[in-house]
């Protein structure tokens, strides 16, 4: 029984040493081979030290998304400290009338009464509507004494009788034209043809006839 025990003993021990031999040649070939074989494995961002991480650059042939940076900041904007220019509108309405005081509605009244004396509510309009067509134009002093005193510009300033009392409907006819803005006529001259010796106003057009007088721009 002992040489049996013995023998196998032996056997077991050969057979040992014969896989230990075979692994052992094993390893020396995988050595071998993943010494030749090429590297494949590269460590991450996290096996790396610092010194060996390279981090890739966005390429620039790409389109890269543009991010929006969000300001945290509560400085306002220089554009937002500059007030706002208060515009004030100034319109004029056209039903807007010109007022006249008292003592130029009565120098108009005693021009009307002097020149129309004799003529109709019409004819004393148009000439109180010439005076005021005059006021508003560029060519003429742009009030209502300015153009009646203007040099030359009426015989009643030459002969006196500008100065006297305007009757009721001289008064009328020049309150209805400058109060009510309703003008008889859009002329800057009238005259009388029958006794007017200037030339040059005969040469103006004539627009109108009322009465005795011709009404020309």
């Amino acid at each position: 029984m002992i040489k049996i025990h013995t023998a196998l003993f032996v056997i077991l021990m050969l057979i040992s040493a014969v896989k230990v031999d075979n692994i052992q040649q094993n390893q020396g070939t995988l050595s071998q081979e993943f010494a030749q074989a090429p590297v494949k494995h590269q460590l991450s961002y996290i096996d790396k030290k610092d010194s060996q991480m390279v981090i890739p650059a966005f390429s620039e042939g790409r389109h890269q998304p543009k991010v929006k940076m969000l300001s945290t900041s509560t400085e306002k904007k220089p554009s937002e400290f500059k007030q706002k220019k208060k515009v004030k509108s100034e319109t004029t309405s056209s039903n807007d009338k010109v007022r006249y005081s008292n003592e130029e509605i009565d120098l108009l009244s005693r021009l009307v009464h002097a020149e129309a004396k004799g003529e109709s509510f019409a004819g004393k309009k148009a000439v109180a509507s010439v005076v005021l067509n005059r006021v508003e134009h560029g060519s003429f002093p742009d009030s209502i004494r300015g153009v009646i005193y203007q040099r030359n510009a009426f015989q009643p300033v030459t002969d006196g009788s500008i100065h006297d009392k305007a009757d009721q409907e001289s008064i009328k006819a020049v309150k209805q034209v400058a109060k009510e803005h309703d003008r008889t006529t859009k002329a800057i001259y009238f005259y009388n043809p029958k006794t007017a010796t200037d030339d040059w106003i005969r040469s103006r057009k004539i627009v109108e006839r009322i009465g005795r007088h011709v009404f020309a721009v």
